[in-house]
């Protein structure tokens, strides 16, 4: 005849499951990646040692400040991620955790990723090149935008890919330079209309802008929200959703007529 458990023993008993199920996942891989910020780069400069904007056909201008693309770093598809690494990241705000599937479709093998990233990088410069060149009027010159960024991959420096173009070819159109001397960051694809679209890792991209010097952050309209939650201090956000919108945002930081939309 089985006898009854008290209370204490009941529960001391159902916590040993538990305690296994903590112990097993402490140790198990999961399906998780963590980002952290990542590199970024002046597209007004070079990387590498190699020009990131090369144009040819027509003159270009010399151009002061800088216009930084961001990116993040997340854990690769293969890499063993523990309960540790996901609590570790959880609390801290240089860190996000995100669904394995949502950084990397799932089935695809690092190689494909690479290659997929690459064509995205690809079609990003294609489209930075026609949106820049149509906004300056200018589709129908013989110009020729060689666009060459290493080790990165995807389609969000598409925005600051044709802000460099039109720096170097117009400035602001008034002698001036798109920056204003200033350190300007920022993320966004971008679509041969000049459509700006939402990316990944806004507030991780923040934080690796700050910390390489900007004090401006061009941010796709929809997620000045997430830009806005871990936002280090002395970075400026500015919303845009059209390439126009941010050509004419920076000049109206930089000559200080007219309003700069805040998030």
């Amino acid at each position: 005849m089985l006898s009854r458990l008290t209370r204490p023993q009941a529960l001391a008993l159902s916590a040993v499951p538990f305690v296994a199920l903590v112990a097993t996942a402490g140790f198990a891989p999961l399906p998780f990646s963590v980002a952290q910020p990542g590199t970024t780069a002046n597209v007004l400069g070079e990387n590498k040692g190699t020009p990131v904007i090369t144009i040819s056909g027509v003159p270009t201008r010399k151009t002061e400040g800088q216009l930084r693309m961001t990116t993040i770093v997340a854990t690769g598809p293969d890499t063993r991620v523990s309960l540790g690494d996901v609590l570790d990241g959880w609390f801290r705000t240089d860190r996000a955790v995100m669904p394995r599937d949502s950084v990397y479709p799932s089935g695809e093998t690092t190689e494909e990723i690479q290659r997929y990233n690459t064509e995205q990088m690809k079609k990003s410069q294609d489209a930075a090149t026609e949106a820049a060149l149509a906004h300056l009027g200018r589709a129908d010159e013989n110009i020729k935008v060689t666009l060459r960024l290493a080790d990165v991959g995807g389609p969000s420096a598409g925005l600051l890919f044709s802000l460099g173009i039109i720096d170097k070819l117009e400035g602001d159109g008034r002698g001036g330079d798109l920056t204003g001397g200033r350190n300007i960051a920022g993320t966004g694809t971008i679509d041969g209309d000049g459509k700006v679209g939402a990316v990944g890792g806004v507030a991780l991209k923040t934080q690796a802008a700050r910390r390489d010097g900007a004090t401006v952050f061009l941010v796709p309209k929809d997620e000045c929200s997430e830009a806005e939650s871990e936002l280090p201090k002395g970075l400026r956000l500015i919303p845009v959703s059209t390439l126009k919108g941010a050509v004419d945002s920076l000049i109206a930081l930089e000559t200080g007529k007219g309003s700069v939309p805040s998030c």
